[in-house]
């Protein structure tokens, strides 16, 4: 997914300034992962592995965490879905539901 999506669709951005920031699941830093993600974004890494360490259990830095999935969830599972076409609608309804407000307003927080 990194090489064939995510660093192709890099290139259709000005990402000079971007950092990227993953959790420390050890799945997520294997160390052909970790050098692809150093190439990449060099020292605006923030990883368990990376140039700028993973900060544990910080809500400064993992709104995700600390809210998005959570409200996801209670919405996904409201109407609570039997199938997996159903969970799959559920997913995709309130993902595009999410504004851009509510996330600046998580931040700002």
């Amino acid at each position: 997914m990194i090489t064939n999506f995510f660093i192709p669709e890099l290139n259709n951005h000005d990402v000079q300034e971007l950092w990227f920031q993953q959790d420390g699941a050890t799945c997520h830093t294997a160390r052909a992962t970790i050098d692809l993600l150093k190439d990449t974004f060099g020292d605006r890494l923030i990883s368990r592995f990376g140039p700028v360490t993973w900060p544990p259990r910080s809500c400064d830095l993992t709104p995700l965490d600390y809210f998005l999935w959570g409200y996801v969830k209670s919405l996904v599972y409201a109407d609570k879905p039997q199938t997996l076409d159903h969970l799959e609608d559920n997913i995709r309804r309130v993902i595009a539901d999410i504004r851009p407000q509510m996330l600046e307003k998580v931040i700002e927080n």
